[in-house]
């Protein structure tokens, strides 16, 4: 099992070997984590999303699913970029989107372990602009980073002091052991 650790700060300067991206389906930067990776990385990052989508994502990227890029001017090797789901609202929907949230993680993870990171750095994936609620969220991430083939190191980097008590309580209620790095 990974250590899992919980810190609140900045995404972008985290020293891993990985950082996860929450990314929209473009690829090519946008708001929140998403621009702040693209504008902390450098041009670097987007040259080579540009490169994916002419070559094996013309489509873009699909909900769940991640692909690797150089992490440019980041002190991390590699940008992990995955796309999280939109939250549905309550109700059936919300069950099969959970599994597109926790595939988003899964995919991330384990393309960060792929490469040879030990360590991965992650935001929380869908808890922004995309509406999904914070201690779903949570939920998800933790329980499916305790499952994952890992990293030894995964590191949830989490914008706000409210947003790291609310993984610390999922953590808690799952049962997971996490540390803090702050």
């Amino acid at each position: 099992m990974p250590r899992i650790e919980l810190v609140t700060g900045d995404l972008t300067v985290q020293r891993v070997d990985a950082i996860v991206n929450a990314a929209n389906s473009t690829l090519l930067g946008g708001g929140g984590v998403d621009g702040a990776i693209h504008a902390a990385g450098g041009p670097e990052i987007l040259a080579e999303c540009r490169r994916l989508r002419a070559t094996s994502l013309p489509g873009g990227l699909p909900t769940g699913e991640a692909v690797a890029t150089t992490a440019g001017r980041l002190p991390a090797r590699w940008v992990v970029h995955t796309l999280g789901p939109v939250w549905p609202g309550a109700g059936s929907e919300a069950d099969s989107r959970r599994l597109l949230l926790a595939a988003a993680y899964r995919n991330s993870i384990g393309l960060a372990a792929s490469l040879g990171a030990t360590s991965v750095a992650l935001p929380a994936v869908s808890a922004g602009v995309y509406g999904w609620p914070a201690a779903d969220v949570a939920r998800v991430a933790l329980s499916t980073a305790a499952d994952a083939p890992a990293p030894e190191l995964i590191r949830f980097v989490l914008f706000t002091p409210t947003m790291r008590e609310v993984f610390a309580e999922a953590a808690a209620s799952l049962g997971i052991a996490v540390a803090s790095a702050d």
